[in-house]
């Protein structure tokens, strides 16, 4: 797993010991991880699925875990301080209540509304795939922030890819984050509630946007959304903001598939035989796609179990799809599929977490989890208070000048 090293950030920032938090849809325990690394109590978990809940049992034991419908358990959730959840992204109903936004009753979404409004808990994380963004012309997200915006929570998200949080994969996925304490929007200084953009990054932004950030009257009405949403944004109250930040956070260095190989994988993964005759029908790419060397290619990529990958860049993204366990690798003048330690490494997991599993299904397993890298570093800057947020990051003079000029 990630070596404390990699994370810069976190020696810079105070312990977060003493608070409580449960995780919905918890898959193998990726939030987990990243909360038992930053001295969190987990006091609940939740998944529908036997495979994944064996899988957080043999890790973390018995105490936490509850297997089965999270409607046949919700009334026995504890209270917490912090909830998170890769949540299911279901299509919601077109029958909303106000135009341009959609009913998210009877989704799974909607559980974590239920959750959030009788728990209150102070914090929320919830993880997400980058079309949500996206999907339906961004009814789907203007849905889901209209959802949480107005449980009188402050939301920000921001697009993530674990390739800037050491592990060599490209892997982008939106985090949404909630916080129920008072914010500054009342005294119109919004630019002191931002987690998970540095005040750098909007210095290429111009002048009139960064300051329409600080002032929450200036923010546009969530129905108002345009056909898709940037990759950062706060919202609140049936408000939001938004801006397509260039820069991206390097939490750890860089990281390339071929410093997470095994040097001698069992015989099984080799698929030398099988690729070599079908070469010959693959073109040629030899080119860098968002960090994943391409070597070749059938029909323009169309058929993904012909592609050959190299290992000088990035993974692709690694998916709980059965076809994608079989993508060949060209290793030397060998061709062969990545191992289920490498899918470990790749997700920033343990070697052995998924033990419980067989090998075939631990592909699924790590390929639909968290990387728990990733979601410690949004941890770390959601849930640290704002005094010791502006002391430590020295932000004040910075945030004047960037949004108050």
């Amino acid at each position: 797993m990630w070596s404390p090293k990699e994370m810069t950030s976190k020696s810079q920032m105070p312990p977060l010991n003493g608070l409580t938090t449960i995780e919905l849809f918890c898959g193998i325990g990726g939030f987990r991880l990243a909360a038992d690394r930053l001295g969190l109590k987990t006091l609940f978990a939740n998944d529908l699925n036997a495979l994944s809940c064996d899988v957080y049992r043999d890790n973390f034991g018995h105490g936490e875990i509850h297997e089965g419908d999270i409607h046949d358990i919700i009334d026995t959730i504890p209270s917490h301080d912090l909830l998170t959840g890769g949540f299911p992204c279901q299509p919601f109903s077109a029958a909303g209540k106000k135009e341009g936004i959609r009913d998210p009753r009877g989704t799974l979404f909607q559980t974590i509304v239920d959750v959030i409004t009788n728990a209150k808990p102070e914090y929320f994380i919830l993880e997400n795939v980058k079309r949500l963004l996206t999907m339906e012309q961004g009814r789907h997200f203007a849905t889901i922030l209209s959802a949480l915006s107005e449980l009188n929570y402050w939301i920000e998200w921001r697009l993530l890819n674990a390739r800037d949080f050491g592990l060599a994969q490209n892997r982008e996925r939106v985090l949404i984050c909630g916080r129920r304490s008072p914010f500054p929007h009342q005294t119109n200084d919004c630019s002191s509630a931002i987690r998970l953009a540095d005040p750098q990054e909007f210095s290429g932004v111009r002048s009139g946007h960064r300051h329409m950030v600080s002032r929450h009257d200036l923010w546009k009405q969530i129905e108002s959304h345009g056909l898709k949403f940037p990759n950062w944004g706060m919202a609140y109250l049936g408000r939001f903001v938004s801006l397509d930040l260039e820069n991206r956070p390097a939490a750890a260095p860089t990281v390339l598939l071929t410093d997470v190989l095994e040097t001698s994988p069992p015989p099984e993964y080799d698929l030398t035989e099988k690729t070599l005759p079908r070469l010959s029908s693959n073109t040629p790419v030899n080119r860098f796609v968002q960090g994943v060397e391409v070597v070749s290619n059938q029909g323009g990529g169309a058929r993904m179990g012909y592609t050959i990958f190299g290992i000088n860049g990035l993974a692709p993204t690694l998916t709980a799809s059965t076809s994608r366990h079989y993508e060949r690798y060209k290793i030397g003048e060998s061709y062969r599929r990545l191992t289920p330690i490498e899918y470990a490494r790749l997700q920033g997991f343990p070697e052995t977490h998924c033990r419980a599993a067989s090998p075939y299904d631990q592909y699924s397993l790590l390929g639909n989890a968290v990387p728990p890298p990733l979601v410690e570093w949004v941890m770390q800057r959601w849930l640290t208070d704002e005094a010791a947020w502006t002391a430590t990051n020295n932000l004040n003079e910075l945030q004047r000048e960037l949004f108050h000029a």
